[in-house]
């Protein structure tokens, strides 16, 4: 009877190891990046503004309020399911950590989150993607709008920032208010979200099966958002923090993880690409294009200024929104509704005329190894990269760009 009470403790250690405490963000990145690039092996890059925009449109095509015709049912829709999955996959991972509560802030907050997301939503719509697919998939996609989109991220994340400050001193009562916390674990209790955590992956591993016969590309965009959900939400990757913390508090961890995660991204992305790899129904030029969106270098610069703006006021990017709401954390909840409700009509509203003002230059697929070669684009790359890796060490050390 010894050895099963062995076997046993080596299970419960290994569980604890993944669900005992947090990762390290810059795990998290890499672990990220590399089943983005299974994603794209598959079939193509992750991506989240797409997978809203799909909740979104399901929601005004069965009220009937929008007439959007075509609409894929999440059910059937890649990115669709690849959202829900890493809300799960979160939910899943905060119940194994008993980290799941419903986290209400007060009420300015919640106002708040959903004026970011729906700010999120008119820039993801604008820039042709969000800190997901415009960034964090872009940039290993070599595409010039990327970089540009990444400029806007920067500067609208800044601006959010000096209004926050000033909403903080000047009227400080908008957000302040009591929070409440429902449901959560007390030390040495709370088996029940364990218990609960088994029954949902269970779950998920029926769904994933179920399409096995039929749609086996939707079985692994439900294992892998599943997993990206969870990695998320364990080691806390969030883009917005990589962008805002080091303004705000000096701390760096947030954009190290991220930068990880981009260079992991950049060495598949660049292999699928220059060798062709998954282009046995298309040819090799359409899978170097994949990823690459007209939107160089204006709607690009406009969207990802917008999206900045959005993702600080909400407190959570793409990503980051997805993962909290699986958490518990109900301010993202309002984000995420407010990201679903406006994509849509931004998409069939405002979109057509930001296209109608800016000409064709300002809105071009820019694939950067056509101008520079896959050498020196990856080689930009990597040198934008160390640049910010030095200049996020050096202010976490000086402060000396840090609001606090």
């Amino acid at each position: 009877m010894a050895e099963p009470t062995k076997e046993s403790g080596v299970l419960v250690q290994l569980f604890r190891t993944f669900f005992g405490k947090h990762w390290p963000v810059w795990v998290g990145g890499i672990v990220l990046g590399t089943l983005n690039i299974l994603l794209f092996a598959i079939k193509s890059p992750w991506g989240a503004s797409g997978g809203i925009n799909n909740w979104g449109e399901n929601v005004f095509s069965s009220v009937g309020l929008i007439n959007i015709e075509s609409v894929a049912p999440v059910n059937e829709n890649l990115y669709g399911m690849l959202c829900l999955l890493i809300v799960v996959g979160s939910f899943i991972g905060a119940l194994f950590s008993k980290e799941f509560a419903f986290r209400i802030p007060p009420r300015g907050e919640l106002i708040k989150g959903f004026i970011g997301g729906g700010i999120m939503a008119i820039g993801a719509t604008v820039g042709i993607g969000c800190t997901i697919g415009a960034f964090f998939s872009g940039v290993p996609a070599l595409s010039g709008g990327a970089l540009v989109f990444t400029i806007g991220l920067f500067i609208g994340v800044i601006i959010a920032l000096r209004y926050l400050l000033w909403e903080m001193d000047k009227f400080p009562k908008w957000s302040s208010g009591k929070s409440y916390n429902l449901l959560a674990a007390k030390p040495n209790k709370g088996g029940w979200q364990i218990v609960l955590g088994w029954i949902f992956l269970i779950g998920v591993i029926i769904l994933a099966y179920s399409y096995v016969g039929s749609n086996l590309t939707m079985t692994w965009f439900i294992i892998i958002g599943g997993l990206m959900g969870m990695i998320s939400q364990r080691s806390r990757f969030c883009i917005v923090k990589a962008f805002r913390d080091p303004f705000m508090s000096g701390e760096s961890h947030g954009a190290v993880g991220v930068m990880a995660g981009l260079l992991v991204g950049l060495v598949g992305f660049t292999a699928i690409k220059l060798f062709g790899i998954g282009a046995e129904d298309a040819s090799i030029r359409a899978r170097e294009m994949t990823w690459v969106f007209p939107h160089f270098w204006a709607k690009a610069g406009i969207g990802g200024l917008i999206f900045g703006i959005g993702m600080t006021i909400a407190g959570g990017c793409a990503v980051g929104t997805l993962w909290r709401v699986g958490e518990g954390q109900v301010k993202l909840w309002m984000s995420a509704i407010g990201f679903l409700l406006i994509s849509p009509i931004s998409k069939i509203f405002i979109v057509p005329s930001v296209d109608n003002m800016l000409p064709h230059s300002m809105k071009y697929k820019n694939f950067l190894p056509d101008y520079i070669g896959y050498d020196g684009a990856v080689a930009l790359v990597i040198a934008i990269i160390i640049i910010w890796y030095w200049f996020v060490k050096w202010n976490e050390k000086t402060g000396k760009f840090s609001a606090f």
